[in-house]
């Protein structure tokens, strides 16, 4: 099967094109497990699905690495985008993607006839708990002490598409996210799991953001966990409503308005047959 690899700051995806392979949307779960894997395939933090859409213009289909399906993947979201546009999938610079997590509009900014950002209308996300699903005793998880192993945090949680929890930091060591991660993915009070965001502000207008994706691992960028920590940076009073959101693989721009939009690039790094 013809492949691209693509990556968002960092976070990569194989892209495929499914309209015609006579597939369900939830028959690609062991084809992301082995197309992903780092060793005996391409590699990847998640693969992407062109599938037809009776109510967008196309439809996303998205798995993680270890072959769950996900609602939503920011980062994805927009390698999705160049893909069916430079394969001439749709070729509008704004149209509608079908997810998982909803209708989502986006926007290709071009800069000499090529694609130099995109800008991807994220919704709004929801802070109830069992919108995200969270336990506990509030409505809101929102500065919440969970126990782990030798630390305490104070967590905030909302739902962007996928689970996110926000712990704000004042330093971010990669050893930490590694080790405080897949305990906080895997914390009873998240019945779904989450993905774990650690947060350090700069300023009122740039934070730095470290994930730990559910069932992928840390990453170097994640669309989703960037856009959750803005939102909930923003909702505590730390930062203003136009935030530059950095990772290690790079930054994207959050705009909190009526709905919330991050714009950043997306980037084709090789093509390929794939057998799998």
């Amino acid at each position: 099967m013809k492949f691209w690899k693509l990556h968002g700051i960092g976070n990569d995806f194989v892209a495929i094109d499914g309209r015609f392979d006579n597939k369900d949307a939830s028959d690609y779960s062991e084809y992301a497990k082995c197309a992903c894997h780092r060793k005996f395939s391409v590699g990847a933090d998640g693969l992407l699905v062109v599938k037809n859409s009776d109510k967008c213009d196309v439809e996303m289909v998205y798995y993680n690495a270890d072959g769950s399906r996900a609602a939503m993947c920011g980062n994805g979201l927009r390698c999705f985008v160049k893909f069916v546009y430079d394969n001439n999938i749709v070729r509008k610079e704004e149209f509608s993607v079908d997810t998982l997590d909803g209708i989502k509009k986006v926007k290709i900014n071009l800069k000499h006839g090529e694609i130099d950002t995109i800008k991807v209308n994220m919704g709004n996300g929801s802070f109830l708990c069992e919108d995200i699903p969270a336990i506990s005793n509030n409505k809101m998880f929102i500065g919440e002490n969970l126990e782990v192993l030798d630390r305490t945090f104070k967590v905030n949680a909302m739902l962007m598409g996928v689970p996110h929890v926000v712990i704000l930091v004042d330093n971010i060591s990669i050893e930490e996210v590694c080790k405080y991660g897949p305990l906080l993915e895997k914390n009873k009070v998240f019945p779904k799991g989450t993905n774990v965001n650690f947060v350090k502000i700069e300023d009122n207008n740039n934070i730095i953001v470290r994930t730990w994706e559910r069932g992928c691992g840390y990453t170097l960028g994640c669309g989703t966990g960037m856009t959750a920590s803005a939102i909930i940076c923003n909702y505590l009073g730390k930062v203003n409503k136009s935030v530059n959101a950095k990772s290690e693989g790079g930054c994207v721009k959050i705009d909190i308005d009526d709905f919330v939009y991050m714009t950043g690039p997306a980037v084709k790094i090789c093509e390929g047959i794939l057998e799998v």
